[in-house]
C-alpha cells in the first residue's frame, strides 16, 4: 500500500505586513519666500487651486509646517525632491533656495 502524498505547504505572506505604511509630506517655514511663491509652487506641483494651496501658506505661517500630502513613500519622495529643486522666491532677496519639506512616517 503507497501513502498518500500530501499537499505542499505553501507559505502566504501577512498581508498586513505587505501593505506600505502611509507618509506625510511636511512643509516647512520659513522667512525667505512669500505667500505668492507658496501658492505658485503648490498650483504647479500639486495642482493645488490657488484657495488651497493660500490656505496652505496660511497654515505653515501661522503653525510652521503643513502636510501638503498623505501617501506612499515613493511619491512622497517625488513630491519633496520637486519642491526642494523648484528654486528660490524671485520676489525676495535673502531667497537663497527652495523651500523645505520633510516625510515622515503618518500614524
Amino acid at each position: 500500500m503507497t501513502t498518500p502524498e500530501l499537499p505542499a505547504i505553501v507559505e502566504q505572506p501577512d498581508t498586513e505586513e505587505e501593505l506600505e505604511r502611509p507618509y506625510h509630506l511636511i512643509l516647512l517655514d520659513d522667512d525667505s519666500h512669500t505667500y505668492q511663491y507658496v501658492i505658485r509652487m503648490l498650483g504647479a506641483i500639486f495642482g493645488y487651486s490657488r484657495e488651497k494651496a493660500l490656505g496652505i501658506a496660511s497654515v505653515v505661517d501661522s503653525q510652521g509646517q503643513a502636510i501638503l500630502m498623505t501617501g506612499p513613500k515613493d511619491e512622497c519622495l517625488l513630491k519633496q525632491e520637486q519642491i526642494h529643486a523648484y528654486g528660490p522666491d524671485p520676489l525676495m532677496e535673502i531667497s537663497q533656495g527652495s523651500m523645505s519639506a520633510v516625510i515622515e512616517p503618518a500614524t
